[in-house]
This record gives C-alpha cells, structure tokens and sequence, in this order.
C-alpha cells in the first residue's frame, strides 16, 4: 500500500464529513487507506463515519488523548508506505496526494513534506513553513521583528521567509495540520512525543527528522484549505497547554536561561491572549448570497431556507461575480456546491477572490449543510440546509 491517511478527530462532525469527503476523492488512484481516530467525541462523528464512510477504519478512544497520542495510535494500524497526518478541518484537492508523492519519490533524503495551506477565505496561512524556533528566533517572533524587518535574514526566520509562498523548498519545520511522510522514517523517529499533549508537537516532530539527517520541504504547487482552530477553543486552558507547550521543546531541545524562560512566559501568554480575542471576532453580517451551483432544484430549497432571494449562477465566472460585487457595497457571502464542482476549483477560487469582500461556504456533495470559516480566526460555521 502506498499511502495511509491519520485524520484524528474530536468534535467536528461537519468538518470531518467535508474532510474525509475530499480525501476520499483524492485518493481515486492510489492504493491507499483512511484511518480516522477519534478522541471521544461527543457529537455523532462515529456515527456519520460508520454510516456514510463505511470502508474507512475508525478508532474509537475513550477519552481525549491529545494530539500526539491519538496520531501515534492511528500510525500503528497503518500500512502505507507513506503516512498523511492530517487535521479533520481540512479539504484536499482531487489531486494533492499524487502531487506531493510524485514529489516526495524524486527526493533523497526525504523527511517531511509540507503543503501550501490556506484558510477559509483563501488567504495564505504563513505557519505552512516555518524555520526552527531557537530562543532567537522565538524572540523575533514573540517581539514582532519579522514584521518589522521582513528583508532582513536575521529575523525571518520563523516563518521561513527565504521561501515565498509560491516556491517549492527545503524548510525546517511543517505544520501538524498536513504532514506527508515515510511511515518508517515516522517510527524511527518515535513519532509525535506524547509527553506533549499538543501545539509544539508538530515542530518537535519537524525537528526530530531534521536530527536524523533527512530534509524537510514545503511544496506550493497543490493548496489545502485549513479552516484552522476548529477544535480549540480559545479558552484559559488553551493559553496553559501552548505556553506549556513551547516550555516543553525548548526544555527537551535547548538549554534556556531564566531570562529567556521569564521572555518566553510573558510571550506566550500575550500570543495566547491575542488569539483568544481574535477568536472571539463579531460574525460577518451578510447581506446578500450567491449561489454557483448547476442545480436549480438547490436554488429553491436555500431561499427557503435563507427566507431571502439570493442570485443563482451556474458557472464559477469572475467576471459575473465582480459585476454583482460592483453593483452593490453590501457584505456577499458565496454558496459553492460541491456537486457541480471539484474540491480543487473550489480552492483555486477562494484563493483567486480572497480580500475581494466576498465570505464562502461550500456544500459538500451528498450533503444538506453549508461550511465554511471568514478567517483564520473564525472556529467555522455550520449551516443546516433543510
């Protein structure tokens, strides 16, 4: 078997049908498997699994976890030469694995490969790269000097500046949220470290490759949309497990001064404040709603549900999408269906009419919901179609 693909979930039945929904579609060609892990959910994910997805092996845990645990239990029941660690609020296009794993058989060396991830509204997620986070570089990050000195090599690094966004290269670290990788190399390594529950366990296991001599690399040439955060709340807890978190690789990996420690605390707990907030975003209030979809039957049923006319169009067409945007100041929200078009021009079009005042949905095929997220701070929304 060529590929096996550990999407580990808790509590985004929604998300996760979309997921494994896009997975199942890019994987057409490959031999291959998914393997879902849930980590006690308390919504009906099993359920949906179970009955919509009934050739996908599901893992049932009794409690939550964390991250590295329940993606070290999904590995071992895998099979695959190469295993995807990949976050149940994703959406892969038809063709993301073929890509990355026609690229992954040409490099020597291999560690782990990356992808260019983007989030709900088409905007490019910087966390996609990122360099080694050293007390320096963690500093120039907490501080904001890559901000204020984005030419400068001395203080790009955590987000691996050395790389656009649209160059394929040699990285440090990836993101937990889409890792490829030889399922061998992942057991050499020992996997996600358990001793951390989440949130420095992607760069740990970024880092661990990098000791045992293989390379890291970011591919742009296929994008994943990344809704990000949908299973974290921005609570207390939150900010304890990532201040937390980052004590444990630094612990592990470096020697910290009591200065840096003392640096590092007062950091993470801004950061963690500041995500806090911007989760906590008043929602978009729209306006007016179109619908691109070939299915006129869709039509009818959404303005009964959204008791609103909305404009129909059958074609993804810039062109008439600018002409209602231009017609009108007012917030538009843009319902795909996924029936009349493929995950991957659904992505290609969030990422051509990001920042063009445009909020997305999707209607993933075979379903009677809408989702999507306005931003990388949004948790998501959730819209039933009845």
């Amino acid at each position: 078997m060529q590929l096996s693909v550990i999407i580990l979930n808790y509590n985004v039945r929604f998300f996760l049908e979309q997921c494994v929904a896009s997975v199942q579609e890019a994987l057409t060609n490959i031999d291959s498997e998914i393997i879902v892990v849930d980590n006690n959910s308390s919504d009906d994910s099993c359920e949906m699994i179970k009955s919509r997805f009934p050739n996908v092996k599901l893992i049932k845990n009794n409690s939550n976890l964390g991250f590295p645990k329940g993606n070290n239990i999904g590995v071992a029941q895998a099979k695959g030469d190469y295993i995807c660690i990949l976050n149940p609020d994703t959406v892969v296009a038809e063709d993301t694995f073929n890509r990355i794993l026609a690229f992954a058989e040409k490099q020597e060396n291999l560690g782990i490969v990356g992808c260019k991830l983007i989030d709900g509204s088409g905007n490019f997620l910087p966390e996609s790269k990122r360099g080694i986070p050293t007390p320096f570089v963690a500093l120039t990050k907490i501080f904001g000097l890559y901000k204020l000195f984005p030419n400068w090599k001395l203080f790009n690094r955590y987000y691996a500046q050395h790389l656009s966004e649209n160059e394929t290269g040699r990285v440090d670290i990836l993101v937990g949220a889409f890792m490829i990788m030889k399922r061998n190399l992942y057991n050499e390594i020992g996997g996600f470290d358990e001793n951390c529950f989440m949130y420095s366990d992607d760069i740990d296991l970024s880092f661990m490759a990098l000791k045992s001599g293989k390379n890291n690399y970011y591919f742009h040439e296929t994008s994943v949309i990344h809704y990000k955060g949908e299973s974290t709340v921005k609570d207390g807890l939150y900010m304890k497990r990532f201040r937390e978190a980052m004590q444990f690789f630094y612990k592990k990996h470096y020697k910290s001064s009591p200065l840096f420690d003392f640096f590092m605390k007062i950091g993470t707990l801004f950061f963690a404040l500041i995500k806090k907030n911007q989760g906590n975003r008043k929602p978009i209030e729209v306006d007016d709603y179109i619908l691109i979809s070939e299915d006129e039957n869709l039509s009818n049923k959404l303005e009964k549900q959204l008791n609103k006319k909305l404009i129909w169009e059958t074609k993804l067409d810039s062109n008439t999408l600018f002409s209602h945007r231009n017609k009108s100041k007012k917030q538009i929200e843009i319902l795909i269906d996924n029936n009349s078009f493929s995950f991957k021009s659904i992505i290609s079009f969030l990422e051509t009419h990001k920042n063009q005042g445009f909020t997305f949905k999707i209607i993933p095929k075979n379903t009677l919901f809408m989702i999507g997220s306005n931003n990388s701070n949004d948790r998501g929304i959730v819209v039933k179609i009845d």
